[in-house]
């Protein structure tokens, strides 16, 4: 058996968790919306048409934030669209994922679903087909008391209370050729700029997130994020960052270990970020919003098939196995252990689209991806402590020196609890795994809980939706202040400990 040592001190720490790192993300796009979150005349519907059963799985997720409307969506979008009666409200071409948009769900109806939801907003405004005039609109809309055009727009259409939407992504992917109005680092980061700084004008208390590359391989990156940065450090709040992760090789061990992937584009941006603090003698941080992760990769087949112009066709609905949650697992442990400077996260995306969520008109169930994201929302809550590993290491194909083992631990030292999340990625062995926890004293196992399964492949489904479902273990045990397990082969585990 191998074995493995995690390291912590109470005086040494990450940062503070910010809840919102948490976070998920539902775009108008496939059914994550029409039959995801909002169905019109189902017998599972509430009065306003939101799934009851969609909304109660949330709930159990604890979403702290939820982005809208987009992604791709977004840089089509005319929210004059989306809102005042529905009769009244036009259909049009959605050019992002060629579908037609009705927009009968729209502004009002996802604000009113995220109070249902228990969640805040992350608003995204459309820099693609649209501009800062544009924003400023659509933050008066939502954000303005009253007496003006919009805000008195949004009293008719009955919202009489403000949004007061907070958190604001100012475009989505600008420097992807597939986004409609895409533009150079420097045309975007000078609109970015003055989008920014209009908004705040409007509404002071307002952060705002800049898009970063649409992902680690994007040929521009690097020079993309310095660029935008060095054209409004001063006016915006965080950094965007969105990756997605595949298997399409079916090569296990490489996949798992992506999340050292992740690990080193955080550490980029990040360093990328300071750079430009430094030239400019900034005096404030900006900080990261990881606003799209996820594994995506089972659907990409059966979505080249599907014709064009549509209504809340299937799409981008993957069908999650157990290994793709040890990653989802693995990822998660990797944005609490950059706590410091991740303070945002959206899982991507939170119902039917590549999602955690899955329905049909017969009802909702959990996918395999569901339960490490629901224990580290839940339990992931507090102080992230240094947490250093000695472990074994791995070369995959495309990483050198993989721990087999991830792991973090956060401290709420408001409740006395200290909760240690890891996985196991090796496909061979179990691990054995010790932890000095003297320092923590009085603290003993309140409950380690395991998710494996002896198919790397194994889905739920509406059928079966308890394939893949977590089980307690004893494995844990304190003696004389110090901690003993062992994590089964690929296992992704939580052990909780308290006084």
């Amino acid at each position: 058996m191998k074995k493995a040592q995690i390291i912590i001190d109470k005086y040494f720490l990450t940062g503070k968790v910010d809840k919102r790192i948490f976070g998920s993300f539902i775009e108008q796009l496939g059914r994550a919306v029409y039959q995801g979150i909002y169905q019109e005349g189902s017998p599972l519907s509430d009065e306003q048409g939101f799934r009851k059963d969609t909304l109660e799985l949330v709930r159990e997720l604890q979403v702290p934030i939820v982005r809208y409307p987009g992604g791709n969506f977004v840089s089509g979008f005319k929210w004059e669209d989306s809102v005042g009666p529905k009769e009244l409200r036009p259909a049009r071409p959605e050019l992002a994922w060629g579908v037609i948009e009705n927009n009968h769900f729209g502004l009002d109806e996802f604000v009113d679903w995220a109070k249902k939801a228990d969640t805040d907003v992350m608003m995204a405004v459309n820099l693609g087909t649209r501009g800062p005039e544009e924003a400023r609109n659509l933050l008066e809309y939502c954000n303005f008391k009253g007496g003006t055009y919009y805000s008195d727009m949004r009293k008719a259409n009955g919202h009489a209370e403000p949004h007061n939407i907070k958190t604001w992504c100012l475009g989505n992917e600008m420097d992807g050729p597939w986004q409609m109005g895409h533009k150079t680092a420097y045309e975007y980061g000078r609109t970015a700029a003055e989008t920014s700084r209009i908004m705040k004008m409007l509404d002071p208390e307002i952060e705002t997130v800049a898009c970063g590359s649409s992902n680690l391989m994007m040929p521009t990156f690097g020079d993309w994020e310095y660029t935008v940065l060095d054209e409004c450090y001063d006016l915006v709040d965080y950094m965007s960052l969105h990756q997605y992760y595949g298997n399409a090789a079916d090569d296990t061990p490489d996949f798992l270990a992506n999340s050292k992937g992740m690990d080193d584009f955080i550490s980029g941006v990040v360093s990328i970020c300071d750079a430009v603090r430094a030239k400019k003698h900034g005096k404030k941080r900006i900080n990261l919003s990881f606003d799209e992760w996820n594994v995506w990769y089972h659907s990409n087949a059966a979505d080249e098939k599907l014709e064009k112009w549509g209504q809340a066709p299937h799409q981008l609905e993957d069908i999650y196995n157990f290994e793709d949650a040890l990653l989802v697992g693995s990822m998660l442990i990797t944005l609490l252990r950059h706590a410091d400077r991740v303070k945002m996260a959206c899982l991507a995306q939170l119902v039917n689209v590549i999602a955690p969520i899955m329905t049909s008109d017969t009802g909702a169930w959990r996918q395999t991806i569901f339960y490490p994201y629901m224990y580290t929302s839940i339990f992931g809550r507090g102080t992230v402590l240094n947490t250093q590993v000695l472990a074994p290491v791995y070369d995959s194909r495309n990483y050198c020196d993989v721990s087999y083992l991830d792991s973090v631990c956060v401290w709420n030292e408001e409740k006395d609890t200290l909760t240690i999340f890891a996985v196991n990625k090796s496909l061979e062995e179990d691990l054995e795994v010790s932890c000095d926890l003297r320092q923590f004293e009085g603290y003993q196992v309140k409950e380690h809980i395991v998710l494996t399964n002896d198919d790397m492949k194994a889905v739920n489904t509406e059928a079966d939706p308890e394939k893949v479902v977590p089980v307690e273990s004893a494995a844990s045990r304190i003696d004389g202040g110090k901690l003993s397990t062992v994590l089964g082969k690929h296992s992704w585990n939580m052990i909780r400990l308290a006084k």
